[in-house]
């Protein structure tokens, strides 16, 4: 055993023991889709009286957190996001109306005179639930009409304090005199000055007038009004440290109106511009399909890189199980928070993580057929070269996918940026499963005479079905390279022709809105629910099955009124109805998420290509980035002409699709790029056919692995996961046939254009010209 196998083998050992210890003592974090509750982003506003900047909305996230605290949500998330919004998660709230209660109220605080009762309108004991304001202009004054908090209606002047003075508010009991609990208030300097001017003017009042009444309001909400106490003379007012709201509360009361008062005092006004609800059931399973669909699909890998590649292939199984180890060791230690895209993503990197052992098995069997008889231990010189040779590919096909994964982090939202995460982990890790276990796996099992001895043991000394029919067959690629050409171009119109015809059925995220799903105890037809919605105001509801019980309900209508009254309507026909998902998206967040979607797309095609014109020859890198815009312009076409919605959820396998596309053309120009460098001056051609032929048996065994773990997901996944894995498999299937049949014609018909380039295979040989468009140019760039 050599010294770098030794070390290989001591690193793997520790990180695997470093990877079991985090396991058994750390448990994952769950995002709120996989473990149920409320997730809302707040906007914060500019107001008469401050801006929505940083330091603002800084202070509104410690008001909030404060106000969420106090009413004992378990393991509360609020954090700033951006400049000026605000992430709130609240793990087991599943009812938005109940989140709204959590979160109190999102105005701010306001302390205003009474004028009076309104002239016209008596007080009312009994006002009906949640009234609206009346707002009502005298002279130069703004005064409002709003009801105290015993239903009477007063008239209210204009806010003379807010909540941004108060200091502090807090519950007090009084045992000794018998007054029971009340509210003591503090206020700062300036604020202190403008209390005590407030109190002094009312007490200019007699008592129980009602302009001797102070308002305490919050979201046009009169929490408090209470009276200026007699002892109190006309101008002099209450001093801050004095202050006192009493009244017949109990403890209950007296510390929500405490909590009120000093969580209320929001720097700035807020505004929900996106909120999603996830019922417990489908976080669980969601867990439960995934798990079962990450078991299934890497025990078929597992089973077929065995076949394919014998003992070696059972050895990279036991490194794909070190790296599912390690990968899900990472998420916990780093405090990644597992989403279902996330949870998604790991699971396809499963199958991913075969490519590198793919590539470097059939590089160590080209190596093997050629040192074969010249050597006294070939299977182990074999693999050094086959390691050796495929490193190059491994690192670039694999930068590939984390620049994609990196612009999911950058410009996703909510459970895609998880998933963006979750895959440039997986793609980290498996270079180390490949480049390290792997190795050390198969070089200690090559030191064996029987694994030696017997190639149908160890598999590399075997030449693979793919590779012995292609080599019987030599099929004479790419003579009429333009008629694939012709082949992509007729696909792609097609695919732009459903885009034109049909359509894109964006998601809420994209367009603004609310999506809820629901199961119901009965089963309730399409017809009928959509008759029960338009019954109850909601004719434009757009409603769609999944199952006898199970519906799902779209509408511009974004109110908390709405859900209710959906679900009020949904349990008259189909008993009782309970949500499991409920997201809404504000206008103006759908408009920047279809910006930021449009802006990734951009980003990620340009940024492949600036990789790719460094790595390789700019015929081959534009060669690459035609092949991934015509995946990608294949795969929204077919979503197209299938209806189905195109999400956030889509964003993220699209930019994983691109990724793909981009790492099999890698594999394919890094073959051609060797063999061309091998015969300075010679044509293109030659070396593309035997490139690809030399690469199909890779492509064709690492496509196999993806395609077992998406094929798991979209048969056991259930809905969350279906359209994502149903938008891979496409991607993958095309991609894998773009590789081959659009970007090498590209590079062909580009090289044939060049004035200093070489030969595609007909014509007269041109003489290379020195520097970069010589045909010896492989591309290579330091």
């Amino acid at each position: 055993m050599t010294r770098a196998t030794t070390v290989r083998a001591v690193l793997a050992a520790v990180v695997l023991l470093v990877s079991l210890f985090v396991t058994l003592t750390m448990s994952p974090r769950l995002g709120l889709d996989l473990q149920g509750g409320t997730r809302l982003v707040l906007q914060a506003k500019d107001s008469p009286t401050a801006k929505a900047d940083r330091e603002s909305t800084d202070r509104t996230v410690e008001v909030l957190r404060q106000r969420i605290d106090a009413l004992g949500v378990a393991e509360p998330t609020v954090t700033r996001s951006g400049e000026d919004r605000v992430l709130i998660e609240l793990p087991d709230v599943t009812d938005p109306r109940e989140a709204a209660e959590v979160l109190g109220r999102t105005a701010q605080l306001t302390f205003h005179p009474v004028i009076g009762v309104p002239d016209e309108a008596a007080p009312d004991p009994k006002p009906e639930p949640d009234p609206k304001p009346e707002s009502e202009s005298e002279s130069e004054s703004e005064e409002l009409v709003l009801p105290d908090e015993s239903g009477g209606r007063l008239r209210l002047g204009a806010p003379d304090l807010s909540g941004a003075g108060v200091k502090d508010a807090r519950a007090e009991f009084d045992g000794q005199r018998g007054a029971g609990w009340s509210v003591s208030l503090d206020f700062r300097d300036d604020a202190s000055r403008d209390w005590t001017r407030l109190t002094g003017e009312a007490a200019c009042h007699p008592p129980q007038d009602e302009r001797r009444r102070v308002a305490i309001v919050l979201d046009e909400k009169v929490i408090s009004s209470p009276q200026v106490s007699p002892s109190v003379t006309c101008g002099a007012g209450l001093p801050s440290g004095t202050t006192q709201i009493t009244g017949s509360f109990s403890a209950d009361e007296a510390k929500n109106l405490a909590l009120l008062i000093k969580g209320g005092a929001l720097p700035v006004p807020v505004e929900v511009v996106e909120q999603r609800t996830v019922g417990p059931t489908l976080g669980a399973e969601a867990i439960s399909a995934s798990a079962r669909a990450a078991v299934i699909g890497a025990g078929l890998t597992a089973l077929f890189i065995t076949f394919v590649y014998r003992l070696f292939g059972g050895l990279a199984a036991l490194a794909l199980a070190g790296y599912t180890l390690i990968s899900y060791a990472a998420l916990v230690a780093l405090g990644v928070t597992l989403t279902l895209p996330g949870l998604a993503g790991f699971v396809l990197a499963i199958g991913m993580a075969v490519d590198a052992n793919v590539l470097a098995f059939e590089r160590a069997r080209e190596e093997y057929a050629s040192r074969s008889g010249r050597t006294s231990r070939p299977l182990r010189s074999a693999l050094a070269g086959g390691f050796r040779n495929a490193r190059t590919a491994v690192v670039d096909s694999n930068v590939t996918t984390l620049l994609a994964a990196g612009l999911l982090f950058g410009l996703g939202s909510g459970p895609v940026k998880g998933f963006g995460v979750t895959l440039a982990i997986g793609v980290l890790v498996s270079m180390f499963s490949a480049l390290v276990i792997a190795r050390a796996l198969t070089e200690l099992a090559a030191g064996s005479r029987f694994v030696t001895d017997f190639p149908g043991v160890n598999g590399i000394g075997l030449r693979g079905r793919v590779r012995t029919y292609l080599t019987r067959r030599a099929p004479q690629l790419f003579r009429g390279y333009r008629r694939w050409l012709g082949v992509s171009t007729v696909v792609v119109a097609l695919a732009v022709l459903g885009v034109t015809l049909r359509g894109l059925n964006l998601g809420v995220e994209f367009t603004g809105g609310r999506l809820m799903e629901y199961t119901t105890s009965r089963p309730v037809g399409i017809d009928t629910a959509r008759t029960a919605l338009a019954d109850a105001g909601f004719a434009d509801a757009e409603v769609t099955t999944a199952g006898e019980r199970e519906l799902s309900v779209r509408t511009g209508d974004t109110g908390d009124r709405t859900e209710a009254a959906i679900r009020d309507a949904l349990s008259a026909e189909g008993g009782a109805a309970t949500k499991v998902r409920d997201d809404l998206i504000g206008p103006s967040l759908g408009d920047e998420l279809r910006r930021h979607a449009l802006i990734a797309l951009g980003i990620a095609v340009g940024a492949q290509l600036l990789y790719l014109a460094v790595r390789f020859r700019w015929s081959f890198a534009v060669a690459s980035v035609t092949a991934m815009v015509h995946d990608v312009v294949i795969l929204v076409g077919v979503f197209a002409w299938l209806g189905r919605p195109v999400d956030g959820i889509f964003l993220a396998a699209l930019l994983t699709v691109i990724g793909y596309s981009v790492n099999d053309s890698v594999v394919v120009f890094d073959r051609v790029r060797e063999l061309w460098a091998r015969r300075p001056g010679s044509p293109l051609l030659p070396a593309a056919r035997a490139a690809v032929l030399q690469t199909v048996p890779r492509t064709v065994n690492t496509g196999m692995g993806a395609l077992f773990i998406l094929t798991a997901l979209a048969v056991l996944g259930g809905d969350s996961l279906r359209d994502f894995a149903l938008a891979l498999l496409i991607g993958i299937c095309v991609g894998t046939y773009s590789s081959v049949f659009t970007a090498v014609p590209v590079a062909l018909e580009m090289e044939s254009r060049r004035k200093d380039g070489g030969r595609t295979g007909q014509g007269q040989r041109q003489r290379p010209k020195a520097g970069r468009g010589r045909p010896a140019d492989n591309g290579a760039r330091v």
